[in-house]
């Protein structure tokens, strides 16, 4: 039997804990995304500004810095399942609180400000958590397939969840928020569900000052950590042209609120198809070199969609952009959790999320501080070539990293 038929049959199918795991991740991503929708198009509506659709991002950004160090600590320390649920919990607050302001017509931009902080503040736990949780769901050797399934499970989410929110709040908009409610739900169910051997709280060491720091000083003394971490970093911060989707889809494009989840789904749907077949096929040569050319497409995509006027061709460039996306998503992902041992899988990961997943809120108010200054077309095109001239600089400044061939387990690496 070859690996594909394996991982169908007798793989992570066979993991339950992974499937419940993928399973929340789906219902919670598209929770997420369908709020996501609701106050991206609300603000832009209410106040007309690239700005203030830029300050959403920055909202969210800030808990993440703020929170990085207590995070960490926090997923080594105690039960991973719990963060999760309760970081869902307060998903399921503000979308309510959402849901309450459509129903009184009090939503407001303050309102809807402060319910982005409480996504952040959560995001911030559960998002590394969460991540650090995967590895106990399944045995090492599924761990790359699990991170292709793990991020199909996003780009279901995000292809279902735009989109649906799109059609549904054409028609009634607090019938969206009032899903996000129930699918959050759904996803505390999920991981209530989940029981994995052993203990899921990883450390139980006392929180010092050095025990907090330990992940920072643990990715500096790997090269190879540091520079995959801090290539996401300025990539993203550069080229996150999503912030300003609902200036596209009003302004340039004229295609509305339909159109703004198709627009937000498209590059979901070329990160499917690309996690799908690195579920079954994963990467296992020249992974460097692979990861640097998926960041070159990511950038010219990011180009592409600039320039277009059409919405066929943006919505292409979008896919390809999500694809190349995710081929350097699993590549960095499963990089960072092969390469760390189980009880500092927390901290590291906090701190991935503050490098990475924060430069997504960050790039977020980047690019609409630069829309508000010089437009939103010179904004996106900004990002992809400033992607392109990090993608080609990290690679003088991390030799090794370019050179990397295969995973490498971290009890097999020397310190």
């Amino acid at each position: 039997m070859n690996e594909a038929a394996t991982f169908s049959t007798g793989g992570l199918l066979q993991q339950r804990p992974f499937v419940l795991i993928w399973l929340a991740r789906v219902a919670a991503t598209i929770g997420y995304q369908m709020m996501a929708l609701v106050i991206g198009w609300k603000i832009y509506e209410i106040t007309g500004s690239a700005f203030d659709l830029g300050l959403v991002g920055l909202i969210q950004f800030v808990p993440a810095v703020v929170l990085t160090l207590l995070i960490g600590h926090t997923a080594d320390r105690y039960d991973r399942r719990l963060i999760v649920q309760l970081s869902q919990g307060v998903y399921a607050l503000a979308a309510a609180l959402i849901t309450v302001g459509l129903l009184t017509n009090i939503l407001s931009r303050e309102l809807l400000f402060f319910a982005v902080f409480m996504i952040g503040c959560a995001r911030a736990f559960e998002l590394p958590t969460g991540h650090a949780l995967v590895p106990a769901t399944v045995p090492v050797r599924l761990l790359p397939r699990a991170v292709a399934a793990w991020t199909s499970a996003n780009q279901v989410a995000v292809i279902s969840g735009p989109a649906l929110g799109g059609l549904i709040y054409a028609v009634m908009p607090v019938a969206v928020s009032l899903l996000c409610v129930l699918f959050f739900v759904m996803s505390i169910a999920f991981v209530g569900l989940i029981r994995i051997k052993g203990n899921v709280a990883a450390n139980r060491e006392p929180p010092t000052f050095s025990s907090v720091l330990a992940g920072f000083h643990y990715i500096r003394r790997r090269k190879r950590l540091l520079g995959v971490i801090t290539l996401d970093l300025f990539v993203v911060l550069l080229g996150a042209a999503t912030a300003l989707l609902p200036i596209f889809a009003k302004d340039i494009l004229q295609v509305g609120p339909v159109g703004l989840g198709l627009l937000r789904s498209a590059p979901a749907v070329g990160a499917l198809a690309v996690a799908i077949v690195l579920s079954h096929y994963p990467i296992e040569r020249h992974i460097g070199l692979k990861m640097f050319g998926a960041v070159a497409i990511f950038g010219m995509a990011t180009i592409t969609f600039g320039l277009s006027s059409s919405f066929p061709l943006s919505l292409v460039a979008l896919a390809v952009l999500g694809a190349s996306d995710a081929v350097s998503v699993v590549i960095r992902f499963t990089l960072v959790q092969m390469e760390t041992p189980d009880d500092m899988r927390g901290r590291v990961s906090a701190i991935n999320y503050l490098f990475v997943g924060s430069s997504n809120t960050l790039g977020e108010f980047e690019s609409g501080a630069v829309a508000a200054w010089l437009g939103a077309v010179p904004s996106v095109l900004i990002g992809g070539i400033g992607s392109l001239v990090i993608a080609a600089t990290w690679m003088g400044l991390f030799p090794d990293l370019r050179k990397i061939d295969r995973y490498e387990p971290a009890d097999a690496k020397k310190e």
